[in-house]
């Protein structure tokens, strides 16, 4: 099938199917074909029982980065000696795998319940059917990975992990902002891991090998949700888009603390005194530097979207997580190390 012959059978189908720009069908297709023909296995495409990829829990490289990490960054932690840097720096890694793979179940859930509703010939049913194939199996390989470090981390914090399913089901009546949750919970999780990939942080090779796959898939999802609130939220009513322009930045610092910070049991199990965790998550100026880099595109596309206004702008500073805008998708930022 030729371009001209693909474009005329979605220009067919969007009979069927209307109310979708042609440009938001094309790039749905196009991230659909990219699922199929650029796509990993957990089990093909990880060589788990390789000697080379074999996890040591004595591995100098768990020792979480002063530049990137907010623990990392703490005088308290870089104090402390190697050996319990290192235990603290893979339950750490171990428990935000897990978090990662709860994220992706309640993503799982809101996108299930919200393609319930769609109708026949939706280019958003299919590809929202692939990105859930590929939640799943990244929930697998982040499963394969947390049984490998063999720590016993809990995952989500206890509120939100027994909230978890509620919310999922919430998000398939309220897709827009399910998609907006959608990003507050990728995007931290993606530029924390560019950031060990882009500055070469050592890591152990099960570990970076578990990243360069979530992040090469992960950027479908992100474009795709991006994309998605391009297309959806122009058709809002201006009270319910006066609404979002609140709800963008609450759910990016609600989920950004909730994915990142760490449980209670973290600091009882390492002795880690109350006031170094206030430093690391959020309260220091560099902690909270960090968490506004998680958030560079999203204030981005806040903009494009007309979400930034009197109120809303107030709103992100208050909540410490305004700053820079990306002036592209996925730019790096200098201050990763500006410790």
């Amino acid at each position: 099938m030729t371009l001209q012959d693909s474009d005329t059978a979605v220009d067919r189908r969007a009979a069927h199917a209307p109310g979708l720009s042609p440009q938001y069908r094309r790039m749905l297709r196009t991230l659909s074909e990219g699922s199929v023909d650029k796509h990993f296995h957990p089990y093909l495409d990880i060589d788990w029982d390789n000697p080379a990829l074999a996890l040591d829990p004595q591995d100098p490289r768990w020792v979480l980065s002063p530049a990137i990490d907010p623990l990392g960054a703490t005088q308290w932690y870089q104090d402390q000696p190697l050996d319990s840097r290192i235990a603290m720096g893979r339950w750490r890694q171990a428990n935000a795998i897990k978090v990662g793979a709860s994220f992706e179940t309640i993503l799982i859930r809101g996108l299930m319940h919200y393609v319930t509703a769609l109708p026949n010939n939706s280019p958003e049913f299919r590809y929202c059917l692939h990105e859930m194939t590929e939640e799943c199996n990244h929930i697998q390989m982040f499963q394969e990975l947390v049984n490998r470090i063999g720590v016993d981390v809990p995952g989500m914090r206890p509120a939100f992990r027994r909230a978890s399913p509620f919310i999922g089901l919430a998000g398939g009546y309220a897709y827009v902002v399910l998609f907006i949750g959608i990003l507050g919970g990728e995007e931290p999780i993606d530029h924390y891991q560019k950031s060990l990939l882009r500055h070469d942080v050592e890591l152990p090779p099960l570990v970076q090998r578990v990243m360069q796959i979530h992040i090469a898939e992960e950027a479908r999802h992100i474009s795709f949700a991006g994309d998605f609130l391009r297309t959806h939220m122009p058709r809002m009513g201006r009270a319910s888009r006066a609404t979002c322009s609140v709800l963008f930045p609450v759910a990016m610092r609600w989920l950004a603390g909730e994915i990142m910070t760490p449980p209670k049991e973290f600091a009882r199990r390492f002795d880690i005194p109350d006031a170094v965790i206030r430093e690391a998550f959020w309260d220091s100026p560099r902690s909270r530097q960090i968490m506004s880099g998680y958030f560079d595109d999203m204030r981005t596309l806040a903009d494009e979207l007309g979400l930034m206004n009197p109120v809303s702008r107030r709103l992100w500073r208050g909540l410490g997580i305004d700053g820079r805008r990306a002036r592209y998708r996925g730019e790096p930022d200098r201050r990763d190390f500006a410790a």
